[in-house]
């Protein structure tokens, strides 16, 4: 394996920037989506399950095309990467905004997701390459959250605001001059180094079939075909990166402690906080009979929250080290959602949203502490890859968690996620006290 020595023509915080830029994009979209989703059902007439599937398709492609977007973005250079995929996601972002109907929204947000899969694990694969220092790195990576944070707070406002005065159809279209002025900063950043090593197409069949045929099934209750196809395309994927000779995610990656407990983590936090904004967008609609602006603003609090606590856990994992906001926030998530359980059609909103701030809070605290405890244990030119087996097993909790809380309803999903959060602080307990760098 070689490396193509990258070009210094930028410094940084150039860089930091692109990657900020990137991450802004995809959440803005994501969150304005979800208080839109009420209007796009009466639209087109969708049921539940249609709604689901609008957010599931973009989930699912973002989860299972992580996997090899991150040895893509490796083999490439994550500068390339990123670029294509911006590219991407805002002409898929036009293509959902001009939608005929409910079968072309799904399938522009499937390739939305695709685009989404590859700028994800290269817009931090550029973080990771530009700051080698593990302090600096954990500083770097906090402020590249920022950018997810700002644009969640952000998001629902945005959504409800267009939604009510432009339609849902703005929410989209909104993408097209963010991503034009992210590919600009990306046209004055360095070329990032290329890892020449063979991509695994059968691996990534057998990881879109698997997460695919799984969320189907819990979609449509359960459904027992597609639960085993899911089983035996997860079982197939397993015994091919057992065998080839460069495969997706090498399976010796999770012999780390501090890799595995990580991927767990981040599947149990964005299952919590996707599940919740997901049911709790419906709930609002459908109980309280609030418009999408107003759904906005009940988020808002819980979402704007996120940033500040974002700052939190750099400056607290460089003190008391990484473990203690990885262990924190679930617990904290957990004991809102707990209070949220008691809420019915006849509790204020503003008590709603008071309770919504502490979830926003413990995520902010996980995330960034999380990923750079994450990247310092690969080599940089494994970032990409690394960053995709991260995310992808975040976003597939997100995409799950959609699907069952939809089935299971507001109070069922709530339970579950506290179970869920509670185990998470007590796996935090095995990462390293210390941030390392590989």
């Amino acid at each position: 394996m070689t490396l193509a020595a990258p070009q210094r023509t930028a410094g940084p915080k150039l860089v930091l920037a692109t990657a900020f830029l990137g991450i802004f994009l995809l959440n803005l979209d994501s969150m304005a989506m979800n208080v839109a989703l009420p209007r796009i059902g009466r639209e087109f007439g969708g049921s539940t399950a249609a709604l689901q599937w609008i957010v599931d398709a973009y989930l699912l492609m973002f989860a299972a095309l992580l996997l090899s977007a991150g040895a893509l973005s490796d083999r490439v250079g994550a500068s390339r990467a990123f670029g294509a995929g911006t590219a991407v996601f805002t002409f898929a972002s036009a293509a959902c905004g001009l939608a005929p109907g409910l079968a072309e929204l799904i399938g522009a947000r499937l390739l939305q997701g695709g685009a989404a899969a590859v700028m994800l694990p290269s817009s931090l694969a550029l973080v990771r390459q530009a700051f080698p220092d593990a302090a600096d790195r954990a500083r770097a990576i906090a402020l590249w959250t920022v950018g997810g944070a700002l644009a969640i707070a952000c998001g629902p406002v945005v959504g409800g605001v267009l939604t009510g005065t432009l339609g849902w159809r703005a929410i989209f279209l909104i993408n097209l001059p963010v991503g034009v002025v992210t590919l600009v900063v990306l046209a004055r950043t360095p070329r990032s180094p290329r890892l020449v090593r063979p991509l695994d197409p059968l691996g990534q069949v057998t990881a879109v079939v698997a997460l695919a045929a799984l969320t189907f099934g819990v979609i449509h209750g359960a459904d027992p075909v597609m639960l085993g196809v899911a089983a035996v395309a997860a079982f197939a994927f397993v015994l091919v990166e057992a065998r080839v000779a460069a495969p997706l995610v090498p399976l010796g990656l999770f012999r780390s402690r501090t890799v595995t407990v990580s991927v767990v983590i981040g599947f149990v936090v964005n299952a919590a906080f996707y599940g919740l904004v997901f049911v709790l967008s419906l709930y609002f609609h459908d109980v309280l009979g609030l418009s999408a602006m107003a759904a906005g603003l009940v988020f808002l609090p819980m979402t704007a929250v996120i940033a500040a606590a974002n700052l939190v856990s750099a400056r607290v994992a460089a003190r008391f080290g990484p473990r203690v906001p990885i262990a924190v926030g679930p617990v904290v998530c957990a004991a809102a959602l707990v209070g949220l359980l008691w809420v019915d059609g006849t509790t204020a909103r503003p008590v709603i949203a008071a309770l919504l701030v502490p979830i926003g809070f413990g995520l902010g605290l996980v995330v960034p502490s999380l990923t750079a405890v994450l990247m310092g244990e690969v080599a940089a030119d494994r970032a990409g890859m690394a960053a995709g087996v991260l995310n992808s097993f975040r976003q597939t909790g997100g995409a799950l968690a959609v699907a069952v809380f939809g089935v299971v309803g507001l109070r069922a999903g709530l339970g579950v996620a506290v179970v869920l959060l509670v185990g998470a602080t007590a796996a935090a307990l095995l990462l390293p006290r210390r941030f390392t760098a590989a």
